[in-house]
């Protein structure tokens, strides 16, 4: 078992982070970290439980740590919920100090050397640890913007066809905005059209992960993206429209949904379907839709001409801490930790 840390556990995607290893079978989890007000408490009296699953007992019994290097220096991964203000500094020097992070954080994204991770869609760009560790003893890895891994998910089964532009609008869930992150009375009977620097990195980010990893560094993709994002009052779930300039019909773009598989299998967290396409006129729905795969599947329909069709997840799992389990999980079975 490799001992595991959690940066910011007291967040919502903190608490995302402590339900899915609390009973990891390849992880333990050791330490818990949040802020100065938090420390030194038990998890369970500091954090507030806001997740629809049973809190985790055995996590509850563990003391929070203050966010910090010495904090985690004794672990051999920590997964990073930090936001992105507090993030850069410190990852880099728990990496420094030997450690590998899995963040969710946007800090290192598009730095050359760290990966962008979508673990089913581009795990060839772990090699980019490699690289990485020519500077230091451990590494970082990240995972992208939660409504960039619905995209680039939704698109990784297309990659066979030719396409150079794409258009997405996207209806975000207010749990990607934190649990204090969007007041009540501004979402009811409303969608916000706005959410800061949301688009930039739907498009750069695509380009990064669904790029060509060559002699030590990573080629973007040959296309672009246009995003159009918008906050909605839905709990979980991000649902994004997507045309796409394509040469293939809707038969065939159907039929690459349908036949998608990931290049490997068997990891804990890994869905038995990562893109599922649904055939229903009406579908997928957040609400119907979002826990699909342990809530790691990315669900897709309503292909049509143009080539136009909808994809959904989970936010804060797959978007988010699952997605970054699951690349830690990837890098363990690849004998990088």
């Amino acid at each position: 078992m490799l001992k595991a840390g959690i940066l910011g556990a007291t967040g919502a995607v903190g608490q995302r982070f402590v339900q899915l290893l609390a009973n990891h079978p390849w992880f333990e989890l050791t330490t818990l970290t949040a802020s100065e007000r938090s420390a030194g408490k038990r998890y369970a009296d500091a954090v507030n439980w806001r997740l629809d699953s049973p809190f985790p007992d055995k996590a509850g019994e563990l003391i929070v740590s203050p966010t910090n290097v010495d904090a985690v220096k004794d672990c051999d991964i920590v997964f990073s919920a930090l936001p992105a203000e507090l993030a850069g500094t410190l990852e880099t020097a728990i990496a420094d100090a030997g450690v590998g992070v899995f963040s969710n954080a946007s800090s290192h994204r598009m730095d050359p050397d760290v990966p962008l991770m979508i673990a089913e869609v581009n795990p060839e760009h772990a090699a980019l640890i490699d690289v990485q560790r020519k500077k230091r003893d451990g590494f970082i890895v990240t995972n992208p913007n939660c409504s960039t891994i619905m995209l680039a998910t939704a698109l990784a089964p297309l990659r066979k066809f030719s396409f150079t532009g794409i258009q997405v609008a996207t209806m975000q869930a207010i749990s990607g905005a934190g649990f204090e992150g969007v007041l009540a009375f501004g979402i009811y009977d409303n969608v916000i059209p706005y959410i800061g620097g949301e688009e930039e990195k739907m498009a750069r980010e695509a380009n990064k992960i669904l790029g060509t990893f060559e002699n030590g560094q990573i080629t973007g993709a040959p296309f672009t993206v246009s995003a159009s994002c918008n906050r909605v009052p839905v709990i979980d779930g991000h649902t994004l429209n997507v045309w796409i300039d394509i040469k293939a019909t809707p038969e065939e773009v159907i039929e690459a949904f349908k036949t998608w598989e990931a290049p490997f299998t068997g990891l804990p967290t890994q869905p038995d379907k990562s893109v599922l396409y649904l055939p229903e006129e009406n579908r997928p729905q957040p609400r119907l839709d979002r826990n699909r795969g342990g809530a790691m599947t990315v669900s897709v329909g309503r292909v049509r001409e143009g080539i136009r069709f909808v994809a959904m997840g989970h936010n804060t799992i797959r978007g988010a801490a699952g997605a970054s389990v699951l690349n830690a999980e990837l890098f363990h079975s690849k004998k990088y930790i």
